[in-house]
């Protein structure tokens, strides 16, 4: 038994029984996601010890007072931003009571007068607040830039003593030497995300009351950029004070804890308005992509939403492709999490057994780093599921087992993750449940409408199910949101405007792949065969020979979905008039 001064810190969440019974592994996976995030990193950073966990609270020891104090709002003024856009019967808070005394170490544990004041204190704190006594005051207030509020003496629970306590003000303060949440020496093993901040747009048309439309756009962009759970999205709050401003990029960037900038301005002139946007680098200042969308003013807000998402349906693919060229100068044990996922994703869209072997050890990897990634796992299931639809897994049934459980392991982690429904669609659609693979599909759209993976398997899921119109649209649609789209669109948008009888424009869209597999092929020579060009569906079919000398008609047919035998006959009648016997 060792006694010595110290810091302790008691935190508790607010209303943990009532949101546990409301959604109990969803508050579980909010609670995980906030501690792995923010609060973990926060303590560890401030040089903290966690003592001792409970479902809804935890006891941590800090050397230093100051130290303490700075953790402490850290995670309240971060926490303020979490929440700001959580209903508000939905929101974790927390309240937290620090105090300096004599404390007892026994068994990893600690005891006495310090541990006690703290635990009290806490309970007296507002929601989200924190309540110090005065021994923290007087050791901090001066060193800080903190105000606070004089409590005056507290008769405490069990306490013989009055106790002369404080409440920090927090307001819309930063946290002390951490100008944001997002943590600059991460915790090992954690996968950390490409942090990004949208700055407010320019209003440059000289007109004050298009100042709505601007922050409506930037504030939209925040949001639906928010619905990336592969990016770090800095807060509005964080961002909004720099509106009006000349500001420089790379300092921001410091400030702001972001990698990438967002910036953009909004001109008005007559009935046209022009919409610029700007993707920066912070770490040398460089333009990594820039756009311009030019409207007509018939519906603003038409134009509001048209733009947000093009813009956030672009953004992500162009920061991928920027730290995939950063990755391939990085020797791969260096890797993290997030970088043995952003790979695994390169080499999946690539759809080759070769490939999709070497995605998996990656994405194994990224989950062995963070077990907890609930992206990784979904993606462990998009990677297996794939294995599973190409046949390219020994154990069909197996190899299905583990795709259901890598989606079950990435929802206690996090349900609000589109990819997650995204994945349990496809493999409904591969069992050809397509009522419950339209509700995973809706999900999916519901939780992230702009996210063109989720709106180019709409298009798929259309033409399985006899609309292939509708599909064509849909993976139109998802091209147009990401330009630079994985080359598979192609394939789909290929497919489906053969479903929908217009062959040349199939074949178009065969023409923009580098190189066709067997079913391509078939497809192709099917397009040729409606279109009685017999010579050009017998090359199709000898470069099909050449390519898989064993792929049969039955090879083919089971890769495919068509709900209505019609659709199937097409197709099969289509290779018939090509050459291929049944």
């Amino acid at each position: 038994m060792t006694q010595r001064l110290a810091a302790v810190l008691a935190a508790d969440m607010v209303g943990y029984s009532r949101l546990m019974q409301a959604d109990e592994a969803g508050t579980i996976a909010r609670l995980r996601t906030h501690r792995l995030e923010l609060i973990d990193p926060a303590i560890t950073e401030n040089r903290g010890h966690i003592i001792k966990t409970t479902g809804d609270g935890m006891l941590v020891e800090f050397a230093s007072v100051a130290d303490a104090v700075i953790c402490a709002v850290k995670i309240q003024t971060s926490m303020q931003r979490r929440n700001q856009d959580v209903a508000k019967d939905q929101r974790i808070e927390f309240r937290i009571g620090l105090n300096l005394g004599d404390i007892i170490f026994e068994d990893g544990d600690i005891f006495g007068d310090g541990v006690n004041v703290a635990a009290r204190l806490e309970q007296i704190a507002g929601v989200g607040q924190i309540c110090v006594s005065a021994a923290v005051h007087d050791q901090v207030s001066g060193r800080l830039e903190l105000s606070f509020q004089n409590l005056g003496e507290q008769h405490l629970k069990n306490m013989t003593r009055p106790i002369l306590a404080y409440q920090i003000e927090l307001g819309s303060v930063q946290s002390p030497g951490q100008p944001d949440e997002h943590p600059q020496n991460p915790t090992p093993g954690t996968a950390i995300k490409p942090s990004i901040a949208v700055l407010p747009f320019d209003n440059l048309s000289g007109d004050p009351e298009q100042e709505f439309f601007v922050d409506g756009l930037t504030e939209d962009i925040l949001t639906e950029l928010s619905r990336r759970h592969e990016l770090f999205v800095i807060s509005r709050n964080s961002t909004f004070v720099y509106k009006g401003q000349a500001v420089n990029l790379r300092e921001v960037g410091e400030k702001l804890g972001a990698q990438y900038l967002v910036e953009g301005s909004v001109r008005k002139s007559g009935q046209r308005l022009r919409v610029t946007v700007q993707l920066i680098d912070t770490a040398n200042d460089a333009h990594i992509w820039a756009e311009k969308y030019d409207r007509t003013l018939d519906d603003i807000f038409a134009i509001q939403d048209e733009v947000t998402a093009a813009i956030v349906a672009t953004l992500p693919g162009r920061i991928e492709a920027l730290q995939q060229d950063q990755l391939a100068r990085k020797k791969p044990g260096n890797m993290a999490a997030y970088e043995c996922l952003l790979v695994a994703k390169v080499l999946h869209h690539r759809s080759s057994r070769e490939d999709n072997a070497k995605a998996l050890g990656l994405v194994n990897r990224a989950i062995a780093l963070d077990s907890e990634y609930a992206h990784a796992h979904v993606w462990r299931g998009c990677i297996l599921a794939q294995g599973w639809g190409y046949g390219w897994c020994e154990d069909k049934d197996a190899t299905f087992a583990l795709v259901q459980e890598a989606c079950e392991r990435a929802a206690q982690f996090d349900d609000n993750d589109a990819d997650i429904h995204r994945v349990l669609a496809a493999i409904d659609i591969m069992h050809d449940k397509f009522t419950q693979s339209r509700y995973h599909q809706e999900r999916a759209l519901a939780l992230n409408p702009n996210y063109d993976l989720v709106v180019v398997q709409m298009g798929e899921l259309y033409t399985w199910t006899g609309d292939a119109a509708a599909g064509v649209d849909w993976i139109t649609k998802a091209m147009r949101l990401n330009p630079h789209h994985p080359l598979r669109f192609w394939s789909h948008l290929g497919k489906a405007h053969f479903t929908s009888k217009n062959y040349h424009a199939a074949l178009q869209a065969f023409d923009h792949l580098p190189s066709l597999d067997a079913a391509q092929h078939a497809f192709a020579s099917a397009c040729h065969g409606w279109l009685d060009d017999q010579r050009a569906a017998e090359q199709q079919l000898q470069a099909l020979e050449a390519l898989d000398p064993e792929f049969s008609m039955d090879q083919l047919l089971a890769t495919l979905h068509y709900q209505h035998d019609a659709d199937l006959q097409h197709l099969c009648s289509g290779l018939e008039m090509a050459g291929w016997p049944r």
